[in-house]
């Protein structure tokens, strides 16, 4: 496979790992941001001469990996081994598709990885057990235990699952919101913090304010879209209408971060619409 098809492939499968990068780590955004560091990853290994005779089982594992160092980094759980002597009677699976990403964080994390790689990708057993370099006995007593504690977390109520954004983060975002949604960009050009961030996921990094100012300009020049203030994970969030149809979901959704009263950092998701797949967003307004 030359570089060009290892590319090609790696894009092709891009929404597939998102998937399982998004719910090991409990967020769509921390899971894109997981996704990222495993491409960088594999394309690493592959310019070092690393030769893949099943790339999708290669990348999950490179992902799976790269998802509990991120786990152990955050210290959000504890990593549980698998054994091969937990009860295997058989047990109904739940809807995982439908169940919020918070409820698969609460999951032991290689109980999650084998509910998520069988129930939300279609892989087998014996594909589990290689990602999590584990016997397929193991990661069938995985699958199951993870399935029957899935069904219980999926009972309990939600409760608030995002925090309610600041007084100040609402009045700059619904000001960033009117001024986008109005096409004044010099407005906001005049907001951006010197070392402003931008990041087009799945596209390109910009950096500067001069650096930044291309990407108003390109969204003046489209007039498919329609703006609302939101949060995205309780976050600060323009989302993104698609201006033909209701307001029902947003098609793409763009993070905003100040410090010091100035925008440091933009994060817009036009490019990897699958990161919405069961997201938490609320529009504020």
């Amino acid at each position: 496979m030359n570089t060009d098809d290892f590319e090609v492939r790696l894009q092709a499968l891009r929404p597939r790992l998102h998937r399982y990068c998004a719910r090991m780590t409990g967020s769509a955004v921390a899971g894109e941001d997981v996704l990222q560091d495993a491409l960088v990853k594999a394309l690493g290994a592959r310019e070092q001469g690393v030769r893949v005779d099943n790339l999708e089982g290669w990348l999950f594992r490179i992902a799976h990996n790269t998802s509990l160092d991120f786990l152990r980094g955050k210290s959000r759980g504890t990593v549980v081994p698998l054994t091969e002597d937990m009860d295997m009677a058989p047990l109904p699976e739940p809807d995982v598709v439908a169940i919020s990403f918070q409820t698969f964080l609460r999951l032991p994390e290689l109980q999650r990885c084998a509910v998520i790689l069988k129930d939300v990708l279609g892989h087998s057993v014996e594909e589990i057990a290689a990602v999590v370099e584990c016997s397929p006995a193991a990661a069938k007593s995985a699958l199951q235990r993870g399935r029957a504690a899935l069904r219980q977390l999926a009972q309990l109520p939600e409760g608030a699952r995002m925090p309610m954004l600041s007084d100040p983060d609402r009045r700059r975002l619904t000001t960033y919101v009117q001024l986008f949604q109005g096409g004044d960009f010099d407005a906001i050009r005049a907001m951006l913090a010197d070392d402003v961030k931008l990041e087009l996921v799945n596209r390109l990094r910009l950096q500067g304010r001069d650096g930044v100012a291309p990407y108003f300009t390109r969204y003046g020049e489209v007039t498919k879209w329609r703006f609302a203030p939101g949060a995205v994970e309780g976050r600060p969030a323009m989302l993104v209408f698609d201006s033909t149809g209701p307001m029902q979901s947003p098609a793409h959704f763009v993070l905003i971060d100040w410090s010091e009263g100035r925008i440091s950092a933009i994060r817009d998701f036009l490019f990897a619409p699958y990161v919405l797949e069961a997201v938490d967003w609320v529009r504020l307004g």
